[in-house]
């Protein structure tokens, strides 16, 4: 076999990078030793506990043990935003307590927690396996973001839980807050760093310099920690949602950056509570949220920067020539909201309407893909964004957490795998039946962790005692619901009369 020059050349010239990549390896290798010895010693463990983000004014207890001593309940400066709640202080041996951490669809708006997910649950659990006694514990707070559960659920770990259930998702943008120096660092250069801050040594190392742990915010994107140092945002001791005052809506404008900033913070709040919940050894269940797609047109919608008077002007006329032939002529109402995308591809209502007008041809893929692009154009997301919905999946895959899928729920459950007002009471809360549903997903899970035995007639008795609950609730109950959801749009489109506080 006669061998070529050029042939010679390039097994030198693979030879060469083999020898190379061995070198870089042996290299590397006593620092991965380094680094598996100080994972296999529990040392350089990143500190989650405090949030560089933002500060707190004051933390207060969620629950006060009542007056008796006996029982811990939801203490009196919390039911502003959390409806009452109790459990006894001394846990029955036979006793699986579980605490539902989490926003007001936990809690069960827009009704309560007689119908909220947390109490089907326990009654399906109740029903599957009678011989133990389970003990849902509601802590769904209204307009509580992920920040503002961290504390709770550090709270939870000093009652004996056997799991705790994470459901936060849709008020991640309601309060007011600023993130510092991420404004202005560059994404590939506070993500880099998020991959270094998650190795032992590097913590390590930090940690023999001085150097505070609190400065693990660049995990998420925050910069530095000196960049943050006393530049974090104080907030209320209670929420305080931009929509509960008069004009609240008017403060909400398209800002990326701010938008990047709290999803940074979103990511950080789950991964150091599945931290704070690993290290107690607690199990710990994380909630992948869904919203309502077809039935929710967007809350505010701008027009995207740069757009001319005659541009608009164009826009305008254009939207109401395509409303004149939504009913009568689909297909050329079609045509003319293409010819608006051309114009303005960032107005959540034009993508809205883009989405019906598909919606009426039976285009569902296309029409759910354009419902999608308007929640996420949404200038006042009131509705889970499809980043969160990734972090949710990535930190149960990286933490190795099980992650109840709700969001796959009910897109399987949907007509047309679009969510809509059949499983939706507003834009964010299910109908009872949909909790009813929720809750048995999340039965369903403990069973494959092999957290409940069912015995056989599990599901008839389970169907009995959710028709029994139901029936047991007095009409007024409902009444109020209705009225609950009234004031609650009336609060999503800042249609509130309350006046702000001057401080």
């Amino acid at each position: 076999m006669r061998i070529t020059f050029s042939d010679w050349r390039a097994a030198r010239w693979q030879r060469a990078i083999l020898f190379r990549g061995l070198a870089v390896l042996l290299g590397l290798l006593p620092f991965l030793v380094i680094e598996l010895g100080l994972r296999a010693f529990g040392l350089g463990r990143p500190d989650w506990h405090d949030d560089p983000f933002v500060g707190f004014s004051a933390v207060r207890p969620l629950f006060e043990l009542n007056d008796s001593g006996e029982r811990f309940e939801i203490a009196r400066s919390k039911r502003t935003h959390f409806y009452p709640e109790s459990f006894a202080v001394r846990k029955d041996p036979r006793e699986f307590r579980i605490f539902c951490i989490g926003d007001s669809t936990v809690q069960g708006n827009p009704w309560t927690t007689e119908t909220s997910f947390t109490t089907w649950l326990e009654i399906s659990l109740n029903a599957a396996e009678p011989a133990r006694r389970w003990d849902v514990i509601n802590c769904g707070g209204i307009s509580y973001a992920s920040y503002r559960m961290v504390p709770i659920l550090e709270e939870m770990l000093r009652y004996q839980p056997d799991l705790v259930i994470v459901h936060c998702s849709h008020n991640e943008f309601l309060e007011d807050r600023t993130y510092g120096e991420l404004k202005r660092t560059p994404r590939w250069l506070w993500r880099s760093h998020e991959q270094v801050s998650r190795l032992r040594l590097y913590n390590a190392l930090r940690s023999m310099t001085g150097e505070p742990q609190r400065s693990l915010v660049t995990n998420t994107g925050s910069g530095s920690a000196t960049d943050l140092d006393g530049k974090r945002s104080v907030m209320a001791a209670e929420v305080e949602a931009l929509l509960d005052y008069r004009g609240g809506l008017e403060l909400y404008h398209r800002d990326e950056a701010w938008q990047r900033g709290v999803i940074a913070h979103y990511e950080f709040n789950l991964r150091r509570m599945m931290s704070i919940a690993q290290q107690a050894g607690v199990p710990l269940i994380l909630m992948n949220p869904a919203c309502n797609l077809r039935d929710s047109p967007p809350f505010k919608a701008e027009h995207r920067a740069g757009l001319s008077e005659r541009e608009r002007q164009r826009w305008d006329d254009l939207w109401e020539q395509a409303r004149a032939n939504y009913s009568s002529a689909p297909i050329e109402a079609l045509r003319l909201l293409r010819e608006m995308l051309a114009i303005d591809n960032q107005h959540a209502g034009l993508h809205y309407d883009l989405a019906k007008c598909y919606d009426s041809l039976s285009l569902f893929s296309d029409a759910r893909a354009e419902y999608l692009r308007a929640k996420e154009l949404d200038v006042c997301p009131l509705r889970i964004l499809e980043p969160l919905n990734d972090i949710v999946r990535q930190v149960g895959s990286d933490t190795q957490t099980p992650v109840v899928d709700v969001r796959s729920l009910f897109d399987r459950l949907s007509r047309d795998g679009i969510p809509g007002g059949d499983w939706f009471a507003d834009h964010v809360h299910p109908t009872i039946p949909g909790y009813q549903r929720v809750a048995d997903e999340l039965a369903d899970e403990l069973v494959r962790l092999g957290q409940v035995h069912p015995q056989a007639e599990w599901l008839e008795r389970k169907q009995q005692l959710y028709a029994e609950h139901l029936d047991s609730l007095p009409p007024l109950y409902f009444i109020r619901g209705q009225q609950r959801l009234k004031s609650l749009m009336l609060w999503a489109y800042g249609r509130v009369t309350k006046e702000r506080p001057t401080h």
